[in-house]
């Protein structure tokens, strides 16, 4: 379950999306650059990111239920997957400005001032990437950690712009202006895919990373060597939460007592390894050979 207390980042990213939107469509409004302007319309997308990412974060808090016994840490994969989203409807909308700007060129205004605002801008997304970051990887929130890698893909992008329209003012080539909005448009595109597909892979029941399914079969592979099997390992990550499953085969003469004991131990190993796994064993007789008819995810019919 996610803790209530991390809906206070998500209000922390929406009151840092408000102050940009403001400081950024200043900026545009002052020198006329698309390039600030794509600026803002990212801090837009970042707004509506965050509000989504309040909502999720809401949801995934609330304990299981009868309808959902594993938890409601999925929600957090619609929030990133939602953002995602965004982000590439926004390139699209930043595209086309681009594109007209580079037809139809138009001098920049107030630069310096513009530019100014725009870098105040800029380092409010910075720290606030920083505390989110910390707190997704802190918290296992993949939420806020989407948040925290768009806020400083936002920083960098910035800063990207900041150094175009400072080049079309020592230079005078306005063209620099709109390319640089093209180059935004594609990092936001890379942004939005990357977010999408993590979302739909969490959506999709996609295994633990290799390291942790390595750090759990450490685990077993220790138990095989005093003549412990085991199969049908199976892991998914679910929001904050990850969840094991695997079948421990013991010897048939064993008291029931016994093997419970030894599940546990084994599951607390590997809890220990995964603090905020959900560990599941299911305990089988190493000499039946039943035992390997449940190994795949189908089970065969009877007889076969």
């Amino acid at each position: 379950m996610v803790s209530p207390s991390l809906k206070r980042y998500a209000w922390l990213s929406i009151a840092a999306a408000l102050t940009t939107i403001v400081l950024k469509a200043a900026a545009w409004w002052m020198t006329g650059s698309v390039g600030l302007l794509s600026d803002a319309l990212e801090s837009g997308v970042n707004l509506a990111g965050a509000v989504m990412a309040l909502a999720m974060l809401s949801l995934a808090a609330l304990p299981p239920d009868d309808n959902h016994s594993h938890g409601h840490g999925k929600a957090e994969y619609f929030a990133s997957g939602f953002e995602g989203m965004l982000i590439l409807a926004a390139a699209v909308g930043i595209a086309v400005t681009a594109v007209q700007r580079l037809l139809h060129p138009q001098p920049l205004e107030q630069i310096g001032i513009g530019l100014v605002v725009s870098v105040v801008a800029s380092v409010i997304n910075l720290l606030t990437a920083r505390v989110l970051l910390a707190a997704g990887r802190e918290h296992r929130s993949i939420t806020l950690e989407a948040d925290a890698h768009h806020l400083m893909t936002d920083v960098w992008t910035s800063a990207g712009v900041i150094v175009g329209v400072g080049a079309v003012a020592l230079t005078g080539w306005l063209w620099l202006d709109p390319l640089l909005a093209l180059l935004v448009a594609s990092n936001i595109v890379w942004t939005g895919w990357q977010l999408v597909r993590r979302s739909a892979s969490g959506l999709m029941d996609e295994a633990l990373p290799a390291d942790q399914q390595a750090a759990v079969v450490a685990v077993l592979e220790r138990y095989r060597a005093g003549g412990i099997d085991f199969h049908a390992l199976r892991t998914r990550q679910a929001g904050a939460r990850c969840f094991v499953t695997v079948h421990i085969l013991v010897p048939g003469a064993w008291s029931v007592q016994r093997a419970h004991d030894l599940a546990e131990e084994i599951e607390a190993e590997i809890r220990n390894g995964l603090p905020h796994a959900s560990v599941l064993t299911h305990l089988e007789p190493l000499e039946d050979p039943v035992s390997a008819h449940d190994i795949e995810l189908d089970r065969p019919p009877p007889g076969q």
